[in-house]
């Protein structure tokens, strides 16, 4: 289908969907969930198409990962619609209303965003996610998924159009650009006629490309240097398993641990456990020149090293020598995503929240808690590290806006 026509079909269920009630839009989520699951051998057939292309292209451990379904995973994206449905709508909700000198009554109301653009790699459960939010919060939503997860994502919107369709509901709310030429994308982030917003999510070159070509406005979601700090005095055991878990739990994805930090007091005793540690999982440090002369078995970085999401089993360690060295360093180098410091200093874990500027900042846990669904939102649309409209992860109330309402009696202005 043409471009300029999907933007046509698009701009026009947002108009429908913005006239949708809560029952209506979680009828059309619950019929959405159940045809995903209606069609599960379906997908999972022609994600195996995409798997075996893509294993044959040479893709990495990680982004194999990212790309492959399985029966947990599409149960997992049914579960979201369903997870997204139960939630409260926010469009509708009036958030102020107040009495002017001269009668007027001036409110502010919570509304759909309208059309959402939505450029992504090889996750296809992105597409379900996506769309979910954006039907919940009132919009009608076009994605742009990576060419190798062609297969996967129109076999998914295929299934959720039934969906839509089998609860009465108009199929157009979900739009696939089937079209994998670089240009389709490139004219999409010029479609300002039907396109609100475009939001990002994929690696640094996709996002660099969306913010540095589009003409619609972008929601900027980025990539994850994520860092853990061990700070002086802390419980060494909870920081191998901090370390552990944000690192290995699953290494393809944007909130992973990718870059260590550790007080200089600490790594005589701290850097041979975590050896052994990262040893059992596969990963490789690559550690400053101090780091190493304690541990011989770490690689040495480069300086390319402390900048780098690897999205792969790969760490990078730097000691310092202070908490304001280390937050320092983690502000240098970090993506504005996701930082953690593990401390039983109650000062230093203020001020690590105070004075890192990332848009998730943790205390004694893991990097991997940053996600729509552990922080109660339902599926997310992405992690937002820009400080415009909406930062972290992205709910429904980011897919929406507001416009002001004003009742009057007749005021005119003298």
């Amino acid at each position: 289908m043409d471009l300029i026509e999907i933007g046509k079909k698009a701009k026009a269920a947002a108009a429908y969907l913005g006239r949708l009630g809560p029952a209506d839009k979680n009828r059309g989520l619950r019929a959405s969930a159940q045809a995903l699951l209606d069609g599960e051998a379906e997908i999972l057939c022609a994600n195996q198409e995409d798997v075996i292309r893509a294993m044959a292209a040479g893709m990495s451990r990680a982004l194999i990962d990212r790309l492959e379904l399985t029966p947990a995973r599409v149960q997992a994206m049914a579960d979201g619609l369903l997870q997204v449905a139960m939630l409260e709508d926010p469009t509708g909700e009036v958030l102020s209303m107040k009495e002017r000198p001269n009668g007027l009554v001036i409110g502010r109301k919570r509304v759909p965003l309208g059309v959402i653009g939505v450029i992504y790699e090889a996750r296809p459960n992105v597409t379900a996610d996506a769309f979910g939010l954006c039907f919940k919060a009132g919009n009608a939503v076009i994605l742009k998924g990576g060419s190798d997860a062609l297969e996967s994502n129109k076999a998914i919107v295929c299934w959720l159009k039934k969906g839509l369709a089998d609860a009465g509901i108009s199929e157009d709310a979900v739009c696939l650009i089937s079209d994998t030429d670089r240009e389709t994308a490139r004219k999409l982030m010029r479609l300002n006629q039907y396109v609100d917003v475009l939001i990002p999510r994929g690696g640094a070159g996709l996002i660099r490309t969306v913010v540095e070509n589009s003409t619609v406005p972008v929601i900027e979601t980025g990539t994850g240097n994520c860092h853990i700090y061990v700070d002086e005095g802390a419980d060494l055991e909870m920081a191998l398993n901090i370390i552990d878990n944000a690192k290995t739990q699953r290494i393809g994805v944007c909130n992973a641990c990718e870059s260590l930090v550790v007080h200089r007091a600490e790594a005589q005793r701290f850097l041979p456990l975590l050896r052994k540690r990262m040893e059992e999982k596969q990963v490789e440090v690559r550690a400053d020149a101090e780091a190493c002369a304690l541990v011989p078995w770490f690689v040495p970085a480069t300086e390319e090293d402390w900048g780098s999401e690897y999205l792969d089993y790969i760490l990078s360690l730097k000691l310092v020598g202070s908490l304001e060295e280390a937050i320092a360093h983690i502000n240098s180098y970090n993506t504005g995503h996701s930082e953690s410091i593990v401390t039983r200093d109650y000062e230093h874990a203020q001020r690590f929240l105070n004075e890192i500027d990332a848009a998730a900042v943790y205390v004694n846990a893991s990097t991997r808690f940053t996600d729509g669904n552990e922080f109660g939102f339902g599926a997310e649309i992405g992690i937002s590290t820009q400080k415009l409209h909406a930062r972290g992860p992205m709910g429904l109330e980011a897919l929406t806006t507001t416009k002001y309402i004003i009742y009057g009696n007749g005021q005119i202005r003298e």
